[in-house]
């Protein structure tokens, strides 16, 4: 198999990220024949993420070149950064320009609070469906939505999913199979509760109180 065509992938990053939203795809990403990927910040210091890990950022807004898929994710910390000028900024000036403007669970924000989720469809965490409908984007609940060259993720790990149908299209559908059985993804969760409308009321109302208590997340 030969694959010439190169595609450049860029990853935004920032603190109080949720880093599965990120490494899932990436973790495709890396598996497919020509793709370039920048791991994105305004500066090139340590992220914390929220759940403590450090990432290190391998490209700024400034030097970052033209993406042909742009993507970011959600976190406990994004509310900080996602009304950020120079944030929605980055995100502005390369969805121009991409081919493909993306995302992952909460980072849907991002995009709708850029302009680049008016008159789309989007996936989102289910948490924040409601808070990303109020921004005027119509709100899937399918694990991937596609909608023309937006393509959005569901909450965490649907970034998975999402990685392996950006692949398809970036490199074709024996390309993408390849990648899913490198990384060996192949679900059995123990539990079939992934989602609200598995999990029934009862667990949704106890995970809502326990986002809100623990998490201190500002759920409904």
């Amino acid at each position: 198999m030969t694959y010439s065509q190169k595609h450049i992938i860029g990853l935004v990053l920032y603190p109080g990220m949720t880093v599965l939203d990120i490494v899932g795809p990436q973790t495709v990403f890396n598996s497919l024949p020509g793709v370039q990927i920048h791991r994105i910040w305004k500066a090139l210091y340590p992220i914390k993420t929220d759940d403590g890990m450090m990432i290190l950022p391998d490209t700024t807004f400034e030097n970052c070149p033209p993406l042909d898929v742009i993507c970011v994710g959600g976190g406990l910390g994004q509310s900080a950064v996602v009304d950020d000028p120079e944030v929605l900024e980055f995100f502005q000036k390369q969805g121009s320009t991409a081919k493909f403007i993306t995302s992952v669970c909460g980072g849907s924000e991002f995009l709708a609070k850029a302009g680049l989720l008016q008159g789309y469809r989007a996936a989102t965490h289910w948490m924040m469906r409601e808070q990303l409908a109020t921004l005027g984007v119509e709100v899937g609940t399918e694990r991937v939505v596609i909608d023309r060259n937006r393509m959005t993720g569901g909450g965490v790990t649907a970034g998975i999913d999402f990685g392996l149908t950006i692949a398809k299209v970036l490199c074709g559908e024996e390309a993408a199979k390849i990648a899913q059985l490198l990384i060996e993804y192949d679900p059995a969760p123990p539990f079939d509760v992934g989602s609200p409308e598995k999990a029934g009321a009862e667990l949704v109302n106890k995970a809502m109180l326990y986002a809100a208590g623990t998490l201190g997340l500002n759920v409904k």
